[in-house]
């Protein structure tokens, strides 16, 4: 039963999917704002980035304001953005030590150093032209007045760039080339310098693997010059274990921690003792205390107080959907949970007496919260937020549908994926009691990711209109462990869309949704599943995709470095590249299908949605697109989010739904329909 009523009385009753709501497409994107990345400042306070859709996307260092309920203030002033492109993806674009910041600028990609106050930032790595030379995951070094940083260098090659870890001085006033300081490797991560000693922690790995697949902790000693004189392998040498560590960090004490998921399958938190370079599981558990390493810059662990004298490390976990936060003792290994009202976890930083946390819940959009402890420091003595997504959600929140975890079969015998699902809501209408609500199926991106269920009003945008809603956490993602996640290692198109379609049917057999008006929608790789859905099921009447990808072989070839062998890993043989592209099968097609693209997508290329669009056309059956200038991988602009939501609504409601949406909104052209 829904959380906000026994039954609806007194509400009007009309057909689902045509109930009018507050929660407009503009709200929606109003409520985009992302947080990238947080930090403490010197003074305590802290410092984040934020990204804008009303500004076109452009992300921006924000710090906490001095007085509880106070504005916070831009660090970061105009003509500038911190944002790093490295791996594409980027992250990681900032790093603050005392009341100094070194970020990554969007526009050129280079490196700058500013005074939190001061609105001059100074340039500390060279000019290049077309931004070929990023950075990312930088760190200062006390022991060299420098800041260490991964270097992605794409002058020799584009395709195939050249990542290292690098020094850049951060005292001289003369601009110089970054000084190497490891290197040989495919890719880096988590440079981290010991406090208390000329040394530092990184992650490295090779290719065909991702990080997640399979890495190593080194830790390398520096010389008197600041170079990496020796080096010895913490984790991920020995060749009968497989494992993935990541989030290396030094206590002030200079022991080094660090996240891995060695025979358990599950990543747990680690110390790495260095007289004889074994490691300790501090705590064990069939849960995740980290995730895979999409962007830079991830902390799901920070140690508590200024020096961690207490020997606590404040951490966070995720086990069957939901996250938990706890208190660590990492010399007697007692583990205390922290009760807060976050469901889902993404980062969490160490302030003085206190701890920030990013997170959500069914309940509250993406936040920052500052959390603090009993002297015990075992239960949570105020929860504040800082920071909110979107600050006017609360006037909503009697339209809000709650979701529901559910563990669904596969076609696998015993085998089970899980799912949220959220029932159509609203204040005021209800549907008749002889009408099920169409459902759409979201399938997130990816795909080695995972949804969460926490309030996301792109999710009640349609449940509060009288749709269904699920979002799937197919075989293959992650918080689940490495058993789930390989499910669909030479299985995507498969697993995935299996899966998908299993969770659907599931939902129509339990009495939820109407089995005549299933949709699928999904963002890049999801989107991928989405095409793959309509062409080798008939499960669903209707899909969107957005900028997702119908010929494996064509984003194979034109992939940019960090993914180049991701692709061979999901899919497997040249022939399995060609069965599971959804450009390949047109001919199976048998349901409407609408496109969305970024015309700047350099992830996967604006001529995947061309074709596919094309070939829907050609076949007769009903498509439209719609392209983005100025749009990359996923939509940044508040203008393009509200867009793509309105046009998909009505793209679904004419074509499958067959009812008239409340909402005045335009619609596009529809090819083979209009």
């Amino acid at each position: 039963m829904h959380p906000h009523a026994a039954g609806g009385a007194g509400k009007a009753t009309a057909p689902y999917g045509s109930w009018e709501s507050p929660i407009s497409a503009a709200a929606v994107s109003a409520a985009g704002r992302t947080a990238e990345g947080l930090a403490v400042a010197g003074d305590g306070r802290l410092v984040w980035v934020e990204t804008r859709p009303e500004e076109g996307g452009r992300a921006v260092l924000v710090k906490e304001p001095a007085e509880p309920g106070g504005k916070a203030r831009d660090v970061t002033p105009q003509g500038f953005a911190v944002r790093s492109l490295a791996q594409e993806y980027g992250g990681g674009a900032f790093a603050v030590q005392g009341d100094v910041v070194v970020f990554s600028n969007y526009s050129d990609q280079r490196l700058y150093k500013q005074s939190i106050g001061d609105n001059s930032p100074l340039p500390l790595t060279p000019d290049y032209v077309r931004s070929v030379v990023r950075y990312a995951d930088g760190v200062f070094d006390p022991h060299f007045h420098r800041f260490v940083t991964v270097m992605e260098d794409h002058r020799h090659s584009s395709s195939n760039p050249i990542t290292t870890i690098a020094a850049v001085r951060i005292s001289d006033r003369d601009i110089k080339e970054p000084t190497m300081l490891v290197c040989g490797n495919d890719f880096y991560a988590f440079p981290r310098v010991d406090p208390t000693k000329k040394r530092m922690a990184w992650i490295e790995w090779s290719n065909p693997n991702m990080s997640w697949d399979k890495s190593q902790l080194w830790v390398g000693y520096f010389n008197e010059k600041g170079e990496v004189q020796k080096r010895i392998c913490v984790a991920g040498g020995d060749p009968t274990l497989v494992e993935s560590p990541t989030e290396p960090k030094w206590s002030s004490k200079g022991e080094l921690f660090f996240i891995t998921d060695r025979r358990s399958g599950f990543w747990n938190i680690c110390k790495w003792d260095e007289q004889s370079n074994l490691v300790t599981t501090l705590y064990s558990l069939d849960a995740e205390f980290s995730k895979p390493m999409w962007i830079f810059g991830v902390s799901s662990y920070d140690f508590l107080g200024k020096d961690d004298s207490s020997h606590k490390i404040i951490c966070c976990y995720r086990q069957n959907g939901k996250s938990y936060v706890g208190v660590l003792d990492y010399d007697s290994n007692p583990f205390s949970k922290i009760d807060i009202p976050f469901s889902s976890v993404n980062n969490i930083v160490s302030g003085d007496g206190s701890f920030y946390i990013e997170g959500a819940s069914a309940s509250l959009p993406v936040s920052i919260a500052k959390v603090t402890l009993d002297e015990k420091r075992t239960m949570a003595t105020d929860f504040s937020i800082v920071w909110s997504s979107s600050e006017d959600v609360a006037k909503f929140k009697s339209y809000f549908s709650f979701p529901e975890f559910v563990d669904f079969p596969t076609v696998i015998p015993g085998q089970h994926a899980y799912a949220y699902f959220y029932a159509p809501y609203n204040d005021i209408f209800q549907g008749s009691s002889d009408e099920k609500p169409p459902l759409l199926v979201r399938t997130h991106g990816g795909p080695t990711d995972e949804a969460r269920g926490v309030l996301d009003l792109s999710v009640q945008y349609w449940t509060s209109r009288g749709w269904a809603f699920v979002d799937v956490n197919y075989g293959g993602s992650s918080g689940y462990g490495r058993e789930f996640r390989e499910r669909l290692l030479g299985q995507w198109g498969v697993v995935d869309v299996n899966d998908c379609c299993s969770c659907a049917a599931f939902l129509v057999e339990t009495g939820r949704v109407d089995g005549q008006r299933l949709c699928v929608t999904g963002e890049s790789a999801g989107g991928f599943t989405t095409l793959a859905c309509l062409a080798f099921r008939q499960t669903f009447k209707g899909g969107s995709s957005l900028y997702g990808i119908a010929d494996l072989a064509s984003l194979r070839a034109g992939m940019h470095k960090f993914e180049a062998y991701y692709i061979d890993n999901l899919v497997g043989n040249k022939q399995a590249y060609f069965e599971r592209s959804p450009i390949n099968f047109v001919d199976k097609f048998s349901c409407p299908v609408i496109l969305f693209q970024g015309l700047e997508d350099t992830v996967v290329s604006p001529d995947q949605a061309t074709k596919i669009y094309k070939a829907i056309k050609d076949k007769g059956l009903p498509v439209a697109l719609v392209e983005y200038e100025g749009e990359q991988h996923g939509f940044r602009k508040a203008e393009n989010i509200k867009f793509t939501l309105e046009r998909e609504m009505v793209f679904f409601a004419r074509l499958v739904g067959k009812f008239k949406v409340a909402d005045d909104i335009t619609p596009i052209k529809i090819e083979n329909f209009d």
